[in-house]
Order: C-alpha cells, then sequence, then structure tokens
C-alpha cells in the first residue's frame, strides 16, 4: 500500500490498480482501479468508509477484501478511514457539527480528486455513518448502504461526540440500505429512524465481515443496476 503523508496538500503514488493519499494527517483515501483483467468497467464509483478513530478501538472497519473484490469485478472503489482533526483544530474538535462537517468536505474534495464524473454509491460503517449521511445532505449520490450504523446521533453524546448532534432530515432520494446483526437490527427498527423507514432495505446478516455480508452488497448493487 502506497501512502502519502502531508499536513497540507495531497500528493499521490501511482500503482497499477491503487492511488493512495492522506490529507490534513486525518482522513486517508485509497483508490482501487479495476485491474485490465476485469470483465468490464463500470462508471460509478464505490465508496467505502470506516472511522477506526472515531470508534474507540471497535472492529467497525469495512474489510479491505470488499474493495479489492469489488475492483476485481470492474468497480473503481475508494477506501475512506475518517481520523481525527490535526492539532489545530481543537475549536472545531469541541463541537460535533463542525467535526462531522469537516470530514464530510474531506470526503467531498478528494472524491474530486478521485477524477470519477459520476456520483458514488457510499457504504458506511458505525461512526462513518454519520460522515456519509451529512454528505448526502447536500452532495449528489447513487446509493448509500450503511453497516451497523448508530442507533441515533442522540446515543453518541457524550461518549463519542462532544456537543449533541441533531438527527438528520434529509430526503430519501436514492435506493438506501442498512444491515446488521439480528439484535442490532431489531434495536434499529425501534430506535433508528432509517430502521422504521418502509422505503429503507433492511438487510440482516449475522457476520458483517464475510462471504454473506459480501454477497448482500452485490445483491443489492445488481438491484440497483450498478
Amino acid at each position: 500500500m502506497f501512502v502519502v503523508r502531508s499536513s497540507n496538500s495531497p500528493h499521490f503514488l501511482r500503482s497499477a490498480t491503487r492511488i493512495a493519499l492522506q490529507v490534513r494527517r486525518s482522513s486517508t483515501f485509497t483508490v482501487w482501479n479495476p485491474p485490465k483483467h476485469a470483465p468490464r468497467e463500470g462508471p460509478t464509483p464505490l465508496v467505502l468508509c470506516s472511522a477506526s478513530h472515531w470508534d474507540l478501538g471497535m472492529q467497525n472497519n469495512i474489510p479491505q477484501s470488499f474493495a479489492s473484490m469489488l475492483s476485481e469485478k470492474g468497480h473503481t472503489c475508494i477506501e475512506v478511514d475518517f481520523g481525527p482533526s490535526g492539532e489545530n483544530d481543537s475549536e472545531q474538535c469541541s463541537n460535533s457539527e463542525n467535526i462531522v462537517d469537516r470530514l464530510s468536505e474531506e470526503l467531498k474534495v478528494n472524491l474530486r480528486l478521485s477524477g470519477s464524473a459520476f456520483p458514488p454509491v457510499i457504504f458506511a460503517r458505525g461512526f462513518a455513518s454519520l460522515v456519509t449521511q451529512t454528505y448526502i445532505s447536500s452532495n449528489p449520490a447513487q446509493g448509500l448502504f450503511l453497516i451497523s450504523p448508530p442507533l441515533s446521533n442522540a446515543s453518541l453524546f457524550p461518549g463519542v461526540l462532544p456537543t449533541p448532534l441533531g438527527e438528520f432530515d434529509y430526503e430519501l432520494k436514492f435506493p438506501i440500505a442498512v444491515m446488521a446483526r439480528p439484535a442490532e437490527m431489531d434495536q434499529l427498527r425501534k430506535y433508528n429512524q432509517l430502521g422504521q423507514n418502509e422505503l429503507v432495505d433492511l438487510i440482516e446478516c449475522d457476520n458483517l465481515e464475510g462471504r454473506d455480508a459480501f454477497m448482500r452488497i452485490e445483491q443489492w448493487l445488481d438491484q440497483l443496476g450498478i
């Protein structure tokens, strides 16, 4: 893996299939381009978002193997791991809305740098669900697939977020799915806005890192025609 660190601006190193960069000592973005032997090359980028810093040591990353396998099938995949704020961002760190807005802006900038001309399909797990829902509230996307999202924004204060964060109220203008383990899905159906919305695809899966989870993602993408 090639990762370039820069406190001010992104730099790129290219290989046959991957580009990796890091911006502002915070989030990391890795682009997986389809290999030459891929059966096709889809125009819609797939963005796989995690937030290892914010999920407090929980194993909440989307497996890297998912990006690799989707790339082999002809998808351009962008792996994102949302990191902490820089040393000079103490004011932003003290406000939850500023945090998710800044991380959403990083996502916007780096999607533009990736060179894709088409709105993405976005996958997010755990805390990254907050950032991606902030992003899609004011930016185009072709789909949103959340894996084990928080029960609510309110549930993250004060354990994760420094200040209360209002719940999202965006319109569902494109397909949205939520995947979680059965016991967790029961809670999402009770307390989560998306879990109670009949327009959202709710997908139960025992192992969120395994083959079955990957197959569910593939099936959902097929339904979207991606």
